[in-house]
C-alpha cells in the first residue's frame, strides 16, 4: 500500500514538472510572437516611456503666389474688366477713373477716396477744355502780313500794318492757350503721380477700354525671386541685372517681360528699397 502511494506521488510530481515546462514554453513562444507584432505594428505616442510614434510626411502646403507678369490672383494682362471682376480679387466700387482707365483695388482694399476722385474729374476735365482752347486758336491765328512792294501806297501800308498787328496778337492768343494747356496737363499728370503713389502699399489693377493695362502688386507680394516693396535695390540688381533691367527717366526701373510685346516689369524705388512693382503695358491708351 506505501509503494503505490508512493508511485502516486511520482507520477504526480512529473506531471507537474511536464505542465511547468510547457507554460514556460508557450510563455517563451508568446514573448516572441509579442516582440514580432511590436516590430511590425507602426508606434504610437502612449504613456510616458512607450515609443513615439514617426508621422507619415505630412503634404507641403505652397507658399504665398508669386507676383508675376502672367497674372496674379486669378488677373491676367489684357484680361476685360468684368471678367476681372468676376474673379472675386477686387472690390467692385472703382477708386479712380482718371485719365479714362477704370481702376480697382484688391479685396480687402482702402474704399474710394471720393474727394480725390472729384479733385481728378475737376482737372482732367480743366485739361480737355483748355487743349480743345489751344487747338482752336492755333487753328484761328492769321497769317503774318507779307512784305510791302516798293510802290506801296500808304493804304496798302496801312492794311499790311493792320494785318500784322492782328497776326501778332491772334499768334500771342495762340501761345497764351497753348501755356495753358500745357500748365494743366503738367497738372494731369501730378494728380496720376498722385494717384499712384496713394495706392502703392494697397497695389491696384487698372483697366482700359481693351482690357487689363496695369497691375501693380500689393506690398506683401512677392515675385519669385523674393523680390517686393522692402527689398533692396542691389537685391533688384542682382535678381534682374541680366534679364534686361535698366533705370528709366521716370525713376524707376523698369524689364521687358519676355515673350508679351508692349508689357514691363516697373520697380518704384525709395532711396536703396523697393518701394513697389508693377506690370504695365503703356502701349495700351485708356481712351
Amino acid at each position: 500500500m506505501g509503494k503505490n502511494r508512493a508511485s502516486v506521488r511520482a507520477v504526480g510530481v512529473g506531471i507537474s514538472v511536464v505542465l511547468l515546462v510547457a507554460g514556460a514554453a508557450a510563455c517563451t513562444s508568446d514573448d516572441k510572437n509579442d516582440t514580432k507584432d511590436a516590430a511590425k505594428a507602426p508606434a504610437t505616442s502612449g504613456a510616458p516611456g512607450a515609443p513615439v510614434a514617426t508621422p507619415s510626411a505630412a503634404p507641403t502646403s505652397k507658399g504665398p503666389e508669386a507676383f508675376a507678369a502672367a497674372g496674379y490672383r486669378g488677373l491676367k494682362p489684357g484680361m476685360a474688366k468684368d471678367d476681372g471682376l468676376a474673379t472675386g480679387a477686387l472690390e467692385t466700387a472703382p477708386v479712380s477713373l482718371l485719365g479714362g482707365c477704370t481702376d480697382f483695388v484688391y479685396k480687402g482694399g482702402p474704399a474710394p477716396d471720393q474727394a480725390r476722385m472729384t479733385a481728378e474729374a475737376a482737372t482732367e476735365a480743366r485739361y480737355k477744355d483748355l487743349s480743345a482752347k489751344a487747338d482752336a486758336a492755333s487753328g484761328k491765328a492769321p497769317a503774318p502780313g507779307g512784305t510791302l512792294p516798293p510802290n506801296a501806297s500808304a493804304k496798302d501800308a496801312a492794311a499790311a500794318a493792320a494785318g500784322s498787328a492782328a497776326a501778332a496778337k491772334g499768334s500771342a492768343d495762340a501761345a497764351k492757350a497753348i501755356a495753358d494747356s500745357t500748365m494743366a496737363l503738367v497738372d494731369l499728370r501730378f494728380a496720376q503721380e498722385a494717384k499712384d503713389k496713394a495706392y502703392l502699399a494697397t497695389g491696384r489693377v487698372s483697366f482700359a477700354a481693351t482690357g487689363l493695362r496695369e497691375l501693380a502688386a500689393p506690398a506683401e507680394a512677392k515675385t519669385a525671386e523674393g523680390v517686393g516693396a522692402g527689398s533692396t535695390v542691389e537685391a533688384l540688381q542682382q535678381a534682374y541685372g541680366a534679364k534686361g533691367l535698366q533705370l528709366a527717366k521716370s525713376g524707376k526701373y523698369v524689364m521687358p517681360v519676355e515673350g508679351q510685346q508692349g508689357w514691363q516689369y516697373e520697380f518704384t524705388v525709395d532711396g536703396d528699397k523697393v518701394a513697389g512693382m508693377a506690370v504695365v503695358n503703356r502701349e495700351i491708351k485708356c481712351a
